[in-house]
Formats: C-alpha cells, sequence, structure tokens
C-alpha cells in the first residue's frame, strides 16, 4: 500500500513539473466577456494563442496576453535546461470563476434606486507540453467513442 502510494505521488510530481500554472486574481471584468475570449484559446498552442490575443478586439484580450506570456514565464523558470523553441506548448487548461462582486446604486425616477453589480473574475491559465495535452484529450475521447461492435449474421457466420 505504501509504495503504490509512493509511487503515484512520484509520477503526478513528474506531471506537475511538466505544466506550469498562472492566477489573475479580482479582474475588473465580467466573468462572462472574459469566457468569450478564453474559450478561443483553450487547447491552442501558444504561439498561435499570443496572436490571437494581440489582435483581438475585446478588451479582455488584453489582460489574457499578460497572464499567458506570465504563464510562458513561468514554465521556463520551471523548466531551466530547456528552450521554448524546442517544445511545442499550448494552454492546457483556462478557465474563470466569479469573484467579488461590488454592489452600487443607480438613481432611478420616483425616489427609487437600482442596484448595479460591478463584476469581477479570477482567470487561471495552465500550460503544458502539446503532446501531453493531446494525450490526454485523445484518451478521453477513446473512452467516449468506444461502443460495443455490433454483430450481424455474416460476422457470426464467418
Amino acid at each position: 500500500m505504501g509504495q503504490r502510494k509512493h509511487n503515484t505521488a512520484e509520477q503526478r510530481k513528474a506531471e506537475k513539473k511538466q505544466k506550469a500554472i498562472a492566477i489573475l486574481r479580482d479582474c475588473p471584468t465580467s466573468p462572462r466577456k472574459m469566457r468569450l475570449v478564453a474559450d478561443i484559446i483553450r487547447g491552442v498552442e501558444i504561439n498561435k494563442a499570443l496572436g490571437i490575443l494581440r489582435y483581438s478586439k475585446k478588451e479582455a484580450s488584453i489582460r489574457l496576453e499578460k497572464l499567458l506570456r506570465s504563464a510562458i514565464a513561468n514554465w521556463e523558470a520551471k523548466n531551466e535546461g530547456q528552450r521554448l523553441e524546442d517544445n511545442a506548448l499550448c494552454v492546457k487548461e483556462i478557465f474563470v470563476d466569479g469573484g467579488r462582486m461590488l454592489k452600487r446604486i443607480q438613481p432611478a425616477p420616483q425616489g427609487r434606486a437600482h442596484r448595479v453589480r460591478k463584476r469581477s473574475n479570477h482567470v487561471t491559465i495552465v500550460v503544458d507540453r502539446l503532446e501531453a495535452a493531446t494525450a490526454a484529450a485523445n484518451s478521453a475521447t477513446q473512452k467516449k467513442s468506444a461502443k460495443p461492435e455490433i454483430q450481424t449474421e455474416e460476422k457470426i457466420a464467418k
């Protein structure tokens, strides 16, 4: 029992060394607007993702580009002996969570007031090698597409 736990812990540690994480907290943009841009770069190779973010018209793309550059720098810091050009990196995971909400008052007619919710979000980017990310995606799709083969009379006769 102890040896198996040790082996799986070592395996997890090796996998964790390959990927780099960058987190942006309390970004003053609504999560919905940030998710629009995040969905575009999910699973994309990093050079292509940087190009997409650079030429996107969305305001959220500026912050995501800076965060992606930070994740790349974190990967370089973890893997000092390896060059970025030799390794094909991609955005393995990116997710946007809702942050705190500032509640403000907007004056309304007849002495009333409406609540204005100023939303913020937290963004997390995980950068990993391209082959590791595609292998994980392929295994997930194989599990979904594993259907039992239907036997027909012709196959039974053979």
